[in-house]
């Protein structure tokens, strides 16, 4: 009898009739089925926005969370944050379709895609606008050239983010990313304080640093500069990723458990006080 009950708990859990729903949103990708996407979502099922990279629709009867692949809009407050996602609402209004790459989740279980609204691939022209940044995700890269390529056309219009007056008054200030350590030698995650970026006064005048942001591709690392942090005409200030005592010359992000910048490439920005983009510099591995 047991040997029979036992097999019966078996084939239902290899039919599916034992899976927990209220789990999938934490569910790796490479464990879950991929869920068949309709060619198209009409207007009537694209149900609210909720930032300028995130919008919700129904498919099939069910509420899904979609994630534009391949690029960064302004988090919630940030600049350029409500222009982007005015954008996003308008070009979807009239429906969308929905394109998958590799993945269709990702962890925190929203569909991966590529949006196209007519005949406008929706990811591609928010970066264009100026209104994200292109951002690489592997393995969903197939049409990551088109994003870099718009990008670089943003930025040389000065479009969006690009433009040293988005969110306020241009800095006038003579500042750039320096140095770059992003791969110290060894496990990065063990050695957080040999990962560092140096940030250079250029100028012949003292910067005053003040709310002051650095902050790399993600949509999660901000490191802010202390109230009343200066930087003297050709000084030199290096931000370590792991923690310390902060001085004129050395501060620390002091982040826990995991390095910032990316071994195989990554942007380093860094913006003023408004929120403006001062400069920026990428590298690659």
């Amino acid at each position: 009898m047991r040997s029979q009950l036992v097999a019966a708990l078996l084939a239902l859990a290899a039919a599916g009739g034992c899976s927990d729903s209220s789990s999938d949103s934490a569910t790796p990708t490479s464990e879950r089925s991929p869920v068949p996407t309709p060619a198209s979502v009409g207007a009537d099922h694209v149900l609210k926005v909720i930032d300028g990279d995130t919008f919700e629709v129904t498919i099939d009867g069910v509420e899904e969370r979609v994630r534009l692949i391949g690029i960064d809009a302004p988090e919630s407050g940030e600049c350029m944050s409500a222009e982007a996602t005015a954008a996003l609402e308008a070009l979807i209004r009239s429906g969308v379709r929905l394109e998958p790459d590799v993945n269709d989740r990702d962890q925190y279980g929203r569909l991966l895609r590529y949006v196209e609204a007519g005949e406008v691939f929706v990811n591609e022209e928010l970066v264009r606008r100026g209104l994200a940044l292109a951002r690489e995700y592997p393995p969903d890269t197939a049409r990551q050239t088109r994003l870099s390529d718009a990008q670089a056309v943003a930025k040389d219009a000065k479009r969006g983010l690009w433009n040293r007056t988005a969110c306020g008054p241009a800095t006038a200030a003579d500042i750039e990313i320096s140095n770059i350590n992003a791969n110290p030698a060894g496990d990065d995650t063990e050695n957080l304080n040999e990962e560092w970026i140096d940030v250079t006064n250029s100028g012949a005048v003292t910067l005053d640093l003040t709310d002051w942001v650095i902050r790399d591709e993600s949509a999660s690392h901000r490191f802010t500069f202390a109230n009343g942090f200066v930087l003297g005409a050709g000084a030199k200030v290096r931000l370590h990723t792991g923690c310390g005592q902060p001085s004129d010359t050395d501060l620390y992000w002091c982040v826990g458990g995991s390095a910032v910048w990316n071994n195989d490439g990554d942007t380093v920005f860094l913006l003023d006080a408004n929120g403006n983009i001062v400069v920026s510099r990428s590298y690659a591995s």
